[in-house]
């Protein structure tokens, strides 16, 4: 049914402009019946942050803004789904056009603005779907004209813990001005502090709720030993790496379309997105798990992210190109590799080649 709705949709999408093709396939998903999905084969299965995935491989926060369908999602198979970026009132965003395909470079450049519905109606949305179970993320940012940003972020922890399978503190946007500033040291110090505190004083009514920190690929890494001593020292439960670049690598063939402001995603930027997984991973010292997301549109770019340090993985701008296909055929992947290699789970594979990967020289920005 995937494959015969893939052969239908991705060519008559491509005619639209990509954001009025976003919101047909939300419309779409909306549609799907409720057939139960096929189960996993259990060597897929994950335990991170406390959390028990049934499969790896999750849509990454962008797509499902304002929670509208992540039943459909983990119906069609995501072992896990994140919703949002939510701010705490709704934000139309960025004047349009604001969503770019660069065909060639299967890649997507995107200055959305963190446009959503607002709490108020995310939380409507998933307090109706609580009962059904799954495991739903909720990435958290502040308002573009909030006076206090780091309260924006509380306020969100304190509204959605008893509905939220973990949070994902959103501070790596380059489309929001001043917002990546909250990766600074002094600034991502206090806003995980607020944010901890947050979530312990709501855990005796919410429940557990595992905060993780998303961060940006463009750090140097002077800044990642910051990010990272700074998020083991407020005791995060895991991280998110990475989202969009504000890099144009030179090997971009749409070179006029690159020119577009906003962050650049898809495959071109999977080399450097996998280089801060596995330096990411070497620095955490397996304090917390991560998830690795950035530019995979195959089992084997899954699984080269796995062998860099991720546990979990995000797709989102692959299934642009690839369809929903995608998500089976990455689990089938690395369902084969592990049965070839003669092992019973992927975390017997996290990690085995950070060390190689931080040994090479840097991927061209």
């Amino acid at each position: 049914m995937i494959r015969a709705f893939d052969a239908f949709s991705l060519p008559l999408l491509r005619w639209f402009d990509p954001e009025d093709a976003h919101r047909m396939a939300i419309h779409g998903l909306r549609l799907l019946p409720p057939v139960k999905p096929r189960a996993d084969d259990h060597k897929l299965a994950v335990r991170a942050f406390g959390l028990n995935f049934p499969n790896p491989i999750g849509m990454a926060a962008g797509f499902d803004k304002s929670a509208e369908v992540p039943d459909a999602l983990l119906r069609l198979g995501f072992g896990f789904v994140e919703i949002g970026t939510v701010t705490p009132k709704p934000q139309g965003g960025n004047p349009r056009p604001r969503l770019f395909r660069l065909e060639r470079d299967e890649a997507v450049i995107n200055r959305m603005g963190f446009n959503n519905d607002g709490a108020e109606a995310a939380l409507r949305r998933l307090a109706a779907r609580a009962h059904n179970g799954g495991i739903v993320g909720v990435n958290v940012g502040a308002n573009k004209d909030s006076s206090d940003r780091v309260a924006d972020y509380v306020k969100l922890i304190e509204t959605f813990a008893p509905v939220a399978s973990y949070f994902t503190v959103n501070v790596s946007s380059p489309n929001t001005p001043g917002l990546r500033n909250l990766q600074q040291s002094a600034a991502l110090d206090e806003l995980l502090a607020k944010v901890i505190d947050a979530r312990e004083r709501v855990r005796k009514n919410a429940g557990d709720s595992p905060v993780l920190l998303k961060i940006a690929p463009d750090l140097s890494l002077a800044e990642l030993d910051d990010v990272v001593h700074i998020a083991r020292s407020r005791r995060v439960d895991g991280m998110i790496v990475a989202n969009t670049t504000l890099a144009r690598p030179s090997t971009l063939r749409e070179q006029a379309r690159a020119k577009e402001q906003g962050g650049l995603s898809g495959r071109p930027l999977f080399r450097l997105s996998t280089r801060i997984v596995a330096e990411t991973y070497v620095r955490t010292e397996g304090a917390f798990p991560l998830i690795g997301v950035g530019g995979i549109d195959s089992g084997g770019a899954a699984l080269t992210k796995i062998r860099a340090g991720a546990s979990l993985i995000q797709i989102y701008s692959s299934l642009v190109y690839k369809g929903l296909r995608l998500v089976d055929d990455i689990k089938n992947d690395l369902a084969s590799t592990l049965l070839r290699t003669g092992r019973d789970s992927l975390s017997e594979i996290v990690g085995a080649d950070s060390a190689t990967i931080t040994a090479e020289d840097w991927p061209v920005r």
